[in-house]
């Protein structure tokens, strides 16, 4: 093949490092040089998710990991293995020639089934897979039956309409007016389901029966399938005061959320978010981007203490605090008043609150009402085994599975998460024994500042610290009985990238410290 084709010097071959990257030009596109002893592979130099520069990401283990949302990409074939990245990278042809490395412009087609979105060749399968839930786990989930070879159908229930979209971008980008509503990214693009032999239906689901197998929707029909991946996402948890109806009261879940909320940004309007946990501290500092005047009112003494200790939690209030938000901690709204419209939020000390816009974070629950034959965890979280397994035929990822990780059973509402929950299960619905073994991992934005967070214990020993966190330039270890066990990190995303990958395979404090002290 690449005698065919024309060549072109891009560097030479002692410039890139052994297990090194070197990013470089072809005609204008920005190529990544990955070298493995004496082979050189070349790829596309942004990540096919968000268009990261890889470059600045990190080598383990024979697999590249994005700098910004820690996608996996093996090197040996650019194939994907873990997302939020649902495509493999680009290939293009190399040679190396007397210390010369050659690479060809155009890129070569997919040369693994794993490296390859490719559509599922027509067989003679009759069987039906539901997929229940169009967000990330539900649409990583049809995606990968087709990319894992099944022939037969393919149905995507989803309840709201229009395309499945990028539901981060909301709190993130959407509240502070850097995009509109209708211009948050779909999940894929929309030709894609016809392509893949993907059947997409606009419907609401009453009732999972997983002892009988069938899915019955709101207009009257029932389903039957051979094998289910629950994904159904999660419900705002509406906090019940007297007021809590009245206009200018808001959740953020959907693009429909955001497009009713978005009538209310503007400069100097009077903004309050009862919730101190992602969702509502993103949305304080997007409001504040977009000049409003911002009050949090949380029972927590300190936001997020829970996740990564007081220590760091304090400095998330100072980074909002310095940025205008003025938090009252400790508190809870006794009611909202206005007559037709929200005009305060009046707490249970008796202090009263101006207020145009109240938006509730108060979290979510798994939207799991409509799932029989199962029995569903007090909070409505659907057991599942290591494998996704949650009965015989039926499968749940994302929100709404509570899974085993570290010893213990736990649920993580978290993008990247639902989205190799759902490729785990797919390997498993089609008859694999897979099991879920990577690290949680999430981001959270604020003040332009992306936070990534490894891990998901529920206590540890200490905290090591590597930088400084109110500069937000810093890495965190959690160390349980020497293990590190979760990190976080801010300005760091190669440290943080390696971590991704080596703490979900056992990680000791030394190693980690070698890693972050680099």
């Amino acid at each position: 093949m690449t005698d065919q084709v024309a060549m072109h010097e891009v560097a030479a071959f002692a410039d890139v490092a052994d297990q090194g990257m070197l990013k470089v030009e072809l005609e204008g596109k920005p190529i990544l040089l990955l070298r493995d002893g004496v082979v050189v592979r070349a790829y596309g130099a942004a990540c096919p998710h968000a268009g990261a520069p890889l470059d600045e990401g990190a080598v383990c283990n024979g697999r590249l990991v994005c700098p910004w949302h820690k996608a996996v990409f093996r090197i040996a074939d650019g194939a994907l293995l873990e997302p939020p990245a649902l495509d493999p990278l680009t290939r293009f042809a190399v040679q190396v020639v007397e210390g010369r490395i050659l690479v060809a412009a155009g890129p070569l087609l997919p040369e693994t089934p794993e490296a390859s979105p490719k559509m599922a060749p027509e067989v003679a399968d009759e069987r039906m897979f539901i997929v229940v839930g169009a967000g990330a786990a539900g649409v990583a989930g049809a995606a990968a039956l087709r990319e894992f070879g099944f022939g037969g159908r393919v149905l995507l229930v989803g309840q709201e309409a229009g395309a499945p979209y990028d539901r981060t971008s909301l709190s993130k980008f959407v509240m502070s007016g850097d995009m509109a509503p209708g211009e948050v990214p779909p999940l894929r693009p929309p030709a894609f389901y016809a392509a893949h032999r993907i059947e997409r239906e606009h419907a609401e689901v009453v009732r999972l029966d997983a002892g009988r197998r069938e899915v019955a929707l709101r207009d009257g029909r029932v389903l039957p399938y051979d094998a289910a991946l629950l994904a159904p996402g999660a419900v705002p948890v509406r906090v019940e005061v007297p007021g809590i109806s009245l206009a200018g009261v808001h959740v953020l879940r959907s693009q429909a959320d955001a497009a009713e909320i978005m009538p209310f940004v503007e400069a100097g309007a009077r903004a309050v978010i009862l919730g101190s946990g992602f969702i509502g501290l993103e949305v304080a500092s997007a409001f504040r981007g977009a000049g409003l005047a911002v009050t949090v009112v949380a029972p927590e003494a300190v936001p997020f203490a829970q996740q990564f200790g007081p220590e760091l939690g304090g400095m998330f209030r100072t980074l909002h605090e310095a940025n205008g938000v003025v938090f009252r901690l400790g508190a809870k709204a006794a009611r909202l008043e206005g007559e037709a419209q929200v005009r305060a939020v009046v707490l249970e000390s008796g202090e009263r609150i101006a207020c145009e816009l109240v938006i509730i974070g108060a979290g979510v629950r798994p939207a799991t009402g409509f799932v029989t034959g199962v029995t569903l965890n007090e909070d409505g979280g659907v057991p599942v085994d290591s494998g996704m397994r949650a009965a015989p035929g039926l499968f749940a990822a994302g929100d709404a599975a509570c899974f085993p990780w570290d010893g213990a059973a736990i649920r993580v509402e978290h993008w990247r998460v639902a989205q190799q929950h759902a490729r785990v299960a797919v390997r498993n619905m089609l008859g694999g024994d897979v099991a879920y073994v990577e690290a949680p991992y999430f981001w959270t934005y604020h003040y332009g500042n992306r936070f990534d967070y490894i891990g998901h214990p529920n206590e540890w020993d200490e905290t090591v610290v590597v930088g400084d966190p109110q500069r937000q330039d810093f890495v965190a270890l959690m160390v349980r009985a020497g293990r590190v066990v979760a990190a976080l990190g801010c300005g760091r995303e190669r440290v943080t990238a390696v971590l991704a990958d080596r703490i979900g395979e056992g990680l000791s404090r030394e190693q980690g410290d070698m890693i972050v002290n680099g």
